[in-house]
């Protein structure tokens, strides 16, 4: 075990092997992902990781990329462990956390249910409090995130503070709950209602927190009036 932890126990490693699980192979794409990672240390990890036989550096189309090895994605179990644990355990405040914009907009951009969107290309432009606007160009094949609007026709626009995004996106609220607390829609009624199932809510969103499962077992008659 402290041997294991040399390995992946330190600062962002886990991490870099999640957006590699996740099919982000690139060395800028992962550090896009983990924007607070200098390129220095995510340099350090990759090499650590590579050296430990859980990733490899591939020639790929258009550039070098990294790709787990069998013992890289025998990680998987760990991260999901360490992920389920987080959601359950720590504090879910998003008001209260240093939380980064871009790094949800990427795990939105990967979990798009496209059978879901409108046949033609379109944008859903970003306006979050305190940040520069993003825009997510949303086909039926693919999404992908831009500093600017490359012509195609804003369908959407999603206004608001990180935390209301975050709260919904997490799983912490229901989307009208975010609304509630200052996330808005400004689209064409069907467009407005249909964004929210637009997308499937990360990954642990499901995963309840152990506060709100201990306030209920507290409050059943509560718990079973909001179940209803």
């Amino acid at each position: 075990m402290a041997r294991a932890h040399e390995v992946l126990g330190g600062r962002w490693t886990l991490l870099i092997v999640r957006e590699i699980l996740f099919g982000t192979r690139r060395f800028n794409d992962i550090r896009r992902a983990i924007p607070r990672i200098s390129r220095t240390v995510l340099s350090e990890r990759l090499k650590s990781l590579a050296f430990a036989g859980a990733i490899e550096r591939v020639d790929g189309a258009e550039a070098q990329e990294y790709i787990l090895t069998p013992a890289g994605h025998e990680l998987a179990a760990l991260v999901r462990d360490f992920g389920i644990w987080g959601q359950r355990w720590l504090t879910r405040e998003p008001a209260k956390e240093d939380i980064d914009l871009d790094p949800v907009l990427i795990d939105m951009q990967r979990r798009v249910s496209f059978d879901s969107l409108p046949k033609d290309p379109f944008v859903v432009r970003f306006e979050i409090k305190g940040h520069r606007p993003r825009f997510m160009l949303m086909k039926k094949t693919e999404a992908s995130i831009c500093h600017q609007n490359l012509g195609f026709p804003e369908l959407v626009c999603i206004r608001g503070p990180l935390a209301a995004l975050v709260g919904w996106w997490r799983g912490d609220t229901s989307f009208n709950g975010a609304q509630r607390i200052g996330l808005e829609v400004e689209a064409p009624r069907a467009l407005n209602r249909a964004f929210p199932t637009w997308f499937e809510l990360y990954a642990f969103a499901d995963v309840e927190p152990a506060s709100r499962i201990a306030n209920e077992n507290a409050h059943p008659v509560k718990a079973a009036a909001r179940s209803r």
